[in-house]
């Protein structure tokens, strides 16, 4: 049986062939550390392989999904007084390698989203194959008010809700709920309540168990064939660090912790 790692950001558990990772930052609403990044591209390639798995459940612990990127750590490792640019980069790309990981599992994905799936969490969550959400979920794409890219995101995003919708998603910002959500094409299930959550994970797991596992893999590859994700990768990365090296990623990530509105918005408001 495949032994998973110690992990300080995650949980892990195998129930009969279904894996279930909840990420486990709750006192930062599970916003997405490096260490985080790291722990669950390591869980998902050891899962990748093991023939035991039927499906992956993503979800959060204490009510809330993923609140994004940990902030605290962008402006802390890539504002400091002497930023490191190819470290950014670096970060960056772990990051698309995790999302594109998460994409490309030959098991079926499944997120189950209650609280918030925020920027980098919309983003997980567009990378499973299904997510549900419970009807008081908010969701919000808000990178560009705190004057970033949402970069590595992008493109599951528009994958999933198509480029009209995510041109407006991304560019404005807009915050909405679980029914908008699905509305959109990011949900594909609303459900009451957290209990709710888990008894949908179990009609998946019903229907999916009707589905040889290799027939599933192979159609997830003919679906998700994209010869140019390392490229994409590479450059949604020189993107974000551009951006928050600028006096614009600067001011927007300054803002969100002093709790004002970033500069652009006083001068529009005026």
């Amino acid at each position: 049986m495949q032994q998973w790692p110690q992990s300080e950001t995650l949980s892990v558990d195998n129930d009969d062939g279904w894996l279930t990772i909840r990420l486990n930052r709750p006192a930062h609403r599970n916003a997405m550390s490096r260490q985080m990044t790291a722990e669950l591209t390591k869980t998902l390639m050891l899962a990748r392989p093991d023939a035991s798995l039927r499906g992956i459940i993503l979800r959060g612990t204490d009510g809330t999904f993923c609140a994004g990127g940990d902030l605290a750590e962008f402006k802390a490792d890539f504002q400091s007084a002497t930023p490191d640019h190819a470290d950014i980069e670096a970060a960056s790309r772990a990051a698309g390698q995790l999302f594109h990981t998460l994409n490309t599992m030959p098991q079926l994905t499944v997120a189950l989203v209650e609280g918030a799936a925020m920027a980098g969490g919309l983003g997980l969550m567009c990378a499973c194959d299904i997510s549900v959400a419970t009807r008081d979920a908010k969701f919000a794409l808000t990178e560009t008010t705190l004057g970033i890219p949402p970069a590595q995101i992008a493109l599951y995003v528009r994958s999933r809700a198509g480029l009209s919708v995510a041109r407006t998603l991304m560019l404005t910002a807009p915050r909405f709920d679980a029914i908008e959500a699905q509305r959109l094409g990011l949900v594909s299930t609303v459900v009451e309540d957290a209990a709710a959550l888990d008894t949908e994970a179990q009609k998946i797991q019903t229907q999916l168990r009707r589905c040889a596992p290799g027939a599933v893999a192979a159609t997830k590859s003919v679906l998700l064939d994209d010869d140019d994700a390392e490229a994409q990768i590479d450059r949604a990365a020189r993107a974000f660090a551009k951006c928050i090296l600028s006096e614009e990623g600067r001011e927007g990530i300054a803002a969100f912790f002093e709790k004002r509105p970033p500069s652009w918005a006083q001068e529009f408001s005026q």
